[in-house]
């Protein structure tokens, strides 16, 4: 138990009662050298304690004109100051050693406290970092520790080199992400703009025209997946500018350009400001709208949106959908990139395997976080929390 309570403590405090306990330690060898010392120089200090006359003997003087009864006296006088002399030694060393020990160990918190200081500066920008809304937000900042080349600049040094290292890497994945999207969509562009010239063409025989909306399909996948890293790779940059945003707005209009289908899409819009890139917002919403549709039954399927504002403040968006079961540690797979549920990087999979990637990505840039969860009777439910809006306050 005491070993439980002492591995609960900081190590400004293991440090204090370290430095205390080895006060205490070199007091109390102190004060037994001394005890010893001083009981060798007082008189009679070889004789050891042994019961003596009583009180009224000591102290009541030997009759005259006996000698053996004054030596006696003398003897009894002499070992009852040396005893009293060491009493007080121990007693009053004690006492003072008492409080030297907590001035000690009040000293002794404030010294590791400063000595730990620039520990907490790494740990701060540590905890910073990873309580950022991204991976890879946050990894700009630099502890740049001053002072003496000890252990701890050691430590934050190596600190700062890795951050640097994991920054260089994330921007290298992010430029070649969308380097190669905006490099990628050229062609595909041409290829569709070629194919639907083919296949309008009056002279395209019915297998050409069949070959050439296989073609198109496939294409514009490509294009979706395309779009899909492009977003991706913007969403995950951090939000230079921040506008007003109602997301009850952004619902409406998503459900509102829904096509007809045997998924019916509901909303329930309600009030819940929000500050962020209303184009990525919209992105968010009409991914999940998407998703819903896409995941559903083949019969009376259908798809709520709701939005509301949270307790705190918060702007929330909730999308349901009926669907097939989900088992629940499935769930923190569809938010990796090119994971579908049961069809994991098939091209023949519907949509480009990115839609919850996106949400997640956008969610994160605007402070907010995703959580989804398994619907009872099949399907999902898709909760967005994102920051609130203090707007008309």
């Amino acid at each position: 138990m005491s070993r439980l309570r002492i591995s609960r403590l900081t190590i400004r405090g293991r440090l204090t009662l370290i430095y205390g306990g080895l006060f205490l330690l070199a007091g109390i060898v102190l004060l037994g050298v001394t005890y010893v010392l001083v009981s060798q120089q007082l008189p009679g200090g070889n004789v050891l304690i042994t019961s003596g006359p009583s009180e009224e003997q000591m102290v009541s003087p030997p009759p005259p004109g006996s000698p053996a009864t004054l030596q006696t006296y003398a003897r009894q006088v002499v070992r009852d100051t040396r005893d009293n002399a060491l009493q007080s030694l121990l007693t009053q060393g004690g006492i003072a050693l008492g409080i030297v020990v907590v001035v000690a160990g009040g000293f002794g918190w404030l010294v590791a406290g400063r000595a730990l200081q620039p520990l907490h500066r790494v740990t701060e920008t540590a905890r910073r970092i990873a309580n950022a809304p991204a991976a890879d937000r946050g990894l700009h900042e630099r502890i740049s520790l001053d002072g003496p080349n000890d252990e701890i600049k050691d430590l934050a040094d190596t600190f700062d080199m890795m951050l640097e290292r994991l920054d260089n890497s994330f921007d290298g994945q992010r430029r070649f992400i969308a380097n190669a999207s905006h490099e990628l969509r050229t062609p595909l562009t041409l290829n569709r703009a070629l194919l639907e010239v083919a296949v309008r063409r009056k002279d395209a025989s019915p297998e050409i025209r069949q070959l050439g909306e296989t073609l198109l399909e496939i294409n514009a996948r490509h294009e979706r997946l395309i779009d899909g890293l492009l977003v991706l790779a913007k969403s995950e940059n951090e939000l230079a500018e921040r506008s007003y945003v109602d997301l009850a707005d952004i619902v409406e209009h998503v459900v509102a350009q829904v096509p007809p289908g045997p998924v019916t899409v509901r909303a329930e819009p309600g009030e819940a400001p929000t500050t962020g890139n209303a184009v990525l917002l919209e992105r968010l919403v009409q991914n999940l709208v998407d998703n819903g549709v896409r995941h559903n039954v083949a019969e009376d399927g259908w798809v709520r949106v709701t939005t509301s504002t949270g307790p705190d403040g918060s702007a929330v968006l909730v999308v349901s959908n009926t669907g097939p079961v989900v088992p629940r540690y499935e769930v923190p797979g569809l938010f990796e990139p090119f994971r579908r549920l049961g069809v994991d990087r098939l091209a023949a999979a519907p949509g480009a395997g990115l839609g919850l990637s996106i949400v997640q990505a956008v969610a994160r840039a605007h402070g907010g976080t995703v959580h989804a969860e398994p619907r009872d009777g099949g399907g999902l439910v898709v909760t967005v929390t994102l920051p609130g809006s203090n707007h008309g306050a």
